[in-house]
């Protein structure tokens, strides 16, 4: 059971059973600040209420959960963002207006006092209220959260969506008009005994799942400013497409590792894990639709598949059906879901989409499968073909590394011979919208990056502007293409020369997915 619950989110569905006179829980952009101000304290009132939610439009069917609302205002999720300068005492009043437990209701990392053993917190009964005070001393990014009695509640550390987003500034700052305070959630239905069901799995952006959320527009050569809050218990790397971005701040309940206690790092992911918050800097230097979301394949999975009869489906037959259906107009909608958001760059007015440069060096990336293997658990992998004939293969569920130079041009063909479709995503990589991988979204108004169909191929080209090490992957149907070997690693040498016999690259990856007392791993 220790590991079925690490996988689990931050969310204990009070019911399977929805009761249609609930209120309704809207989404909660965290653009206003909750609360009044006089003399200096901010006072807020929190209602614990159980609600409907529904993060995938009304037109599909809500969930039952618990969420907060101010007295008179509509539930939202996540709870009402509480945002004061360094140095404001803010006063909460919690009232369990309908809940059927006890909660403790708690902000950790500012309720906690010199030699306490835990962060004050405050136990509210079913109907009836509590008080918490506090003095916002540290500028950064924090949470509160109400938890329930029974175990698994205890051990997700919130009761259904019970939490929100506390942001503290320091004395005297401007909030940026280009900044967006982002709460990562995740819902988890639950049996009538109490199980929780993992098919019924939802994550969300505050309070809403992709397509659903918010798309954010820019210019190139804006600054923008993101607070990512993990609200929480599972991990989530998060990761942007065809940019750096510079974590300005990072904080965890967790001892920090790879280096994450250094502000201004650059990164193109960044593992964020429960609890964890971090605020972070990006300048979008090429126009074209981008992607950031969760890098864990499970955290995108439409609703559709995990609802499939099994959770092993996922990697299945099942699976390759549903994706190939997709198509390349709606990929970017239908093939995923949950912790996605798109962002729209716009060029300088007058400026225009560039085209790279042909490539100077030519290669072919041929996606096979390797045959004797039942579809259920396929061996899948990219074949590379140099210009001249050469063949580097790296054997049955496994692609090879592609080797480039840092700033010469090339151009990859990437041909699929297998009976779906893929697509190829270069990690790391700063390239064209167009080139990106995403199908159905990359590119620009008039010209779409196509999803690549059986038979089919697409014309990759890019100059890595940088050396490191990177990887390429399959950006369809995941779980299944890259557990079977769709994924390989991605090479950029300071100078053009061949890989020697000091260079040596280790690739992991998951090469199955197994249901594991009702999780997956």
């Amino acid at each position: 059971m220790r590991v079925a619950l690490a996988m689990l989110g931050a969310a204990f569905i009070v019911s399977s059973n929805p009761t249609p006179s609930l209120p309704v829980a809207s989404p909660n952009p965290n653009t206003d600040a909750a609360g009044t101000t006089r003399d200096g304290v901010v006072s807020l009132t929190l209602e614990a209420r159980r609600v409907m939610w529904f993060p995938d439009g009304d037109s599909l069917p809500g969930r039952e959960t618990t969420a907060f609302a101010e007295p008179g205002k509509s539930p939202v999720i996540p709870g009402p963002l509480i945002r004061v300068p360094a140095g404001t005492e803010v006063r909460l009043t919690v009232r369990n207006t309908d809940v059927p437990d006890t909660l403790r209701f708690e902000v950790p990392g500012l309720t906690q006092q010199p030699g306490a053993a835990r962060p004050d917190s405050v136990v509210i009964p079913p109907g009836g209220t509590g008080e918490l005070r506090f003095t916002a001393r540290t500028p950064g990014n924090f949470f509160y959260r109400a938890a329930g009695t029974d175990v698994l509640s205890q051990a997700l550390q919130i009761h259904g969506l019970l939490a929100g987003a506390v942001v503290v500034d320091s004395v005297g700052a401007t909030i940026r008009p280009d900044e967006r305070v982002l709460v990562l959630l995740w819902s988890i239905d639950s049996a009538a005994a109490g199980r929780p069901v993992l098919e019924r799995s939802i994550f969300a952006i505050n309070g809403l799942s992709w397509p659903h959320t918010e798309r954010i527009t820019a210019t190139v050569g804006d600054s923008l400013r993101w607070r990512i809050i993990n609200l929480n218990a599972d991990v989530h790397p998060v990761h942007l497409h065809g940019f750096y971005f510079r974590v300005d701040e990072y904080a965890s309940v967790l001892p920090p590792r790879d280096g994450q206690e250094r502000a201004g790092r650059m990164v193109v992911t960044e593992r964020m894990p429960g609890f964890s918050r971090m605020t972070i800097t990006w300048v979008p230097e090429r126009a074209g639709n981008w992607l950031a979301h969760c890098h864990f394949a499970l955290h995108l999975v439409p609703p559709r598949l995990l609802q499939s009869p099994s959770l092993a489906a996922l990697a299945g037959e099942g699976a390759h059906a549903s994706h190939a259906a997709d198509g390349s107009s709606n990929h970017a909608t239908m093939g995923m879901a949950g912790l996605v958001m798109g962002v729209t760059v716009r060029p300088r007015p007058g400026e225009r989409i560039a085209e790279p440069e042909p490539g100077r060096r030519q290669l072919r990336l041929v996606a096979v499968q390797d045959p004797g293997f039942p579809d259920t658990l396929p061996s899948l992998r990219f074949r590379l073909e140099a210009r001249g004939g050469a063949v580097t293969e790296a054997g049955p569920g496994f692609s090879p590394p592609i080797v480039l130079a840092r700033g010469e041009p090339v151009s990859i063909t990437v041909v699929n011979t297998l009976r779906e479709p893929t697509a190829v995503h270069w990690h790391g990589i700063e390239l064209e919208s167009y080139y990106d991988g995403v199908a159905g979204f990359g590119g620009s108004d008039g010209r779409v990056t196509p999803i690549i169909a059986p038979r089919d191929s697409f014309e990759v080209r890019f100059t890595p502007p940088r050396a490191g090490t990177f990887i390429y992957h399959s950006h369809v149907n995941e779980i299944r293409q890259h557990a079977a070997g769709l994924v390989g690693s991605l090479v950029v040498l300071d100078r053009a020369r061949e890989m020697g016999a000091d260079d040596h690259v280790f690739f992991m990856k998951a090469t199955r997915t197994t249901p594991v007392d009702g999780a997956m791993l």
